[in-house]
């Protein structure tokens, strides 16, 4: 049956089902009583609704709160336990797999290293290595919680590279820098044959899902508009404002910012990762004389550079000097960094500017307000008075708390309802709540 506007009743059921998971989510607990204005259902059309989500185990009750004269309100809340996700971060020094209930608290993890030794594309990126890891993952976290397959809302996977979609093969991975050339990764997870089909898989751009993170739960709460960048060995980011909709990955660390300049990963000269990201800028201090760690991975030796170049000194200013090679090699970074953001600024105009991933919270930590005094050097006056640039503030698992959040998006779009298999683009109501809720 349809309505005078084209949906049909099922359609007008779930939107009623979803706005009232969403307020719940975000705002709870709430009555009932509080559940009309917040919605704008009538009182018997959030009757219906949650009558059915409490029956079907999706809310509970939490308490009650003494009404103006009447008997007291009963509150209620999404259940945390009625449906649980995972989220991967496929990064470029490990693999990390981690499990959440629906309020996106921790149950479980697993990391698996990505070897550093041998062919760098062999060793650490093979297709056949990388989807074992995620298969041994999703297992051990299952088994360590004790939560069977089905109970699944979906696995949300972020990865370094672009994303597309093909009707035969699901997700598929562009990831130059590593070497994978339209890698099929969702139809390899579906035929590993690793869990029900009715758990979909969620495949997106590592930057974009810890932009999501961010924006929703940590330093970009309150922000219209932010560029979230994602520095770890290499550097991307993703772009979030009004304008532009839903997050949107943007291959920043490939812009040029030297003409003829050092090879990048990638292939082509110049880009900001062959002078930000950090692998490159551990080769810049390898040949510029300074001596990483042997045989130390890409954190350990980030870390040891970041020590020679700041080292500790006591009360009174004693202890060693820095590095000068160390110390030269970072802040020629600094400026590279802060030119790669003036173009975010001028292009964008965004509010915020933040910073994540592990090299990017390692560095950010020592020399934030230097790339800042650059970026607004180079970009335009006006919108660069007008930007914040602050570090990210939910460390290095802001990747698979992002993941995580792409079924669980997903599921309260659908309205709750995990049986029906048509993806469900999130309606301008639900993104709106993400806002409002951020700018508490």
């Amino acid at each position: 049956m349809k309505v005078r506007s084209g949906r049909t009743v099922r359609d007008l059921r779930r939107e009623n089902r979803t706005a009232v998971l969403q307020r719940l989510y975000f705002d709870g607990p709430l009555s009932r009583f509080s559940l009309g204005p917040a919605t704008g259902l009538s009182s018997g059309s959030v009757s219906n609704v949650v009558s059915e989500l409490v029956a079907e185990g999706l809310v509970e009750e939490a308490g009650s709160v003494d009404s103006a004269g009447g008997r007291p309100r009963t509150l209620l809340r999404v259940s945390a336990r009625s449906g649980y996700m995972i989220g991967v971060d496929i990064g470029e020094t490990r693999v990390r797999v981690e499990l959440f209930d629906l309020a996106l608290t921790e149950l479980a993890r697993v990391e698996r290293p990505l070897a550093t030794g041998g062919p760098r594309r062999v060793d650490r990126y093979d297709v056949g290595v990388v989807v074992g890891h995620l298969r041994e993952g999703i297992t051990e976290v299952l088994g360590e919680a004790g939560i069977a397959p089905d109970r699944l809302l979906g696995v949300g996977i972020g990865v370094p590279g672009i994303v597309a979609r093909t009707a035969e093969d699901g997700a598929v991975v562009h990831g130059q820098t590593i070497g994978w050339d339209a890698v099929p990764l969702e139809r390899l997870l579906r035929e590993s044959r690793l869990l029900p089909d009715s758990v979909p898989y969620y495949i997106d751009n590592g930057a974009k899902t810890l932009g999501q993170a961010e924006m929703w739960f940590g330093a970009g709460r309150g922000a219209q508009s932010a560029a979230v960048v994602l520095f770890g060995s290499g550097v991307g980011a993703c772009v979030v404002g009004d304008d532009t909709g839903p997050a949107r990955a943007v291959e920043w660390g490939h812009l040029t910012v030297r003409v003829r300049g050092r090879r990048c990963r990638c292939g082509a000269q110049g880009c900001l990762e062959a002078y930000a990201g950090a692998e490159a800028l551990l080769q810049r201090w390898a040949e510029a004389g300074g001596r990483p760690p042997a045989g130390a991975d890409e954190e350990t030796a980030l870390t040891a550079m970041l020590a020679a170049a700041y080292p500790e000194r006591d009360a009174a200013g004693s202890g060693p000097e820095p590095d000068a090679t160390a110390l030269a090699v970072l802040e020629e970074t600094a400026e590279y960094l802060g030119a790669g953001f003036s173009d975010l600024i001028n292009l964008f105009q965004p509010e915020r500017i933040l910073v994540g991933g592990w090299a990017g919270l390692q560095l950010g930590r020592r020399f934030l307000d230097s790339v800042t005094a650059h970026a607004t050097s180079y970009a335009l006056a006006y919108p660069a008075a007008r930007v914040r640039i602050d570090l990210g503030t939910l460390g290095p698992d802001a990747v698979t708390v992002g993941a995580a959040i792409l079924p669980l998006a997903d599921f309260f779009a659908r309205g709750g309802r995990p049986e029906e298999t048509e993806p469900v683009e999130p309606d301008p109501a639900w993104r709106a709540a993400l806002r409002e809720r951020s700018a508490q």
